[in-house]
């Protein structure tokens, strides 16, 4: 049974499946965030949704260079959640089944593709307490 996180889920309102692939970039005591500032202001997980006939490990690289503009080498699965909740950029309600990966910071070849997001790098123990996701602190406390 895959672990569930965050809003309750509404009776009556249908859920779109929507998987997802995040990761956890650890590099001297501390972890590349992204801080997503387009309405939401708030410290993610770089990673995101994986598209239709999109591979998680690809959709995990294109995520990581879009919102960090760094590569990575050697991801593997480190947990797995599910979580429902409202996406307001896509106006759709979504049943998030998000994989979460551990993998090794390589280098940052160029700024951020999405225009909204900054990599920050911040201390281990910190990150734990300030990702938006609830799903993803989890994790990042279970590495702790």
């Amino acid at each position: 049974m895959i672990r569930r996180f965050g809003e309750a889920v509404l009776s009556g309102q249908k859920y779109r499946h929507r998987p997802g692939a995040y990761v956890v970039l650890p590099r001297n005591g501390k972890l590349l965030l992204t801080f997503e500032g387009k309405g939401q202001n708030e410290f993610q997980l770089p990673g995101g949704g994986i598209d239709p006939g999109e591979s998680p490990l690809r959709a995990l690289y294109r995520e990581v260079k879009e919102e960090t503009g760094w590569t990575i080498a050697a991801p593997r699965l480190i947990a797995t959640y599910r979580r429902f909740c409202y996406m307001p950029d896509y106006d759709k309600w979504a049943e998030k089944v998000c994989s979460v990966y551990l993998a090794r910071p390589i280098r940052q070849i160029a700024d951020p593709l999405e225009s909204e997001h900054w990599p920050v790098w911040v201390p281990v123990e910190e990150a734990a307490e300030i990702i938006a996701s609830e799903g993803d602190r989890a994790v990042v406390a279970a590495l702790l």
